[in-house]
């Protein structure tokens, strides 16, 4: 799945601080492979060069809501 900027985003890093939490897109950077990573910010910092596979869109794993 591709991102854009300002989506809001939830991060699967077991090694990163902002495991699970909820950020924004604020920067996508496409790799010379085509592929793009992702700088990713929360309430108490930010992570850069997140791979697509580790980002879900904010509100995926809630229970159906709606």
């Amino acid at each position: 799945m591709e991102f854009e900027e300002n989506d809001a985003v939830v991060l699967h890093d077991k090694h990163s601080e902002f495991d699970g939490e909820e950020g924004s897109i604020t920067q996508v950077v496409k790799t010379m492979f085509g592929d793009a990573t992702y700088t990713v910010s929360f309430d108490d910092g930010q992570e850069v060069g997140i791979a697509a596979d580790q980002l879900d869109p904010a509100g995926a794993a809630d229970d159906d809501g709606e």
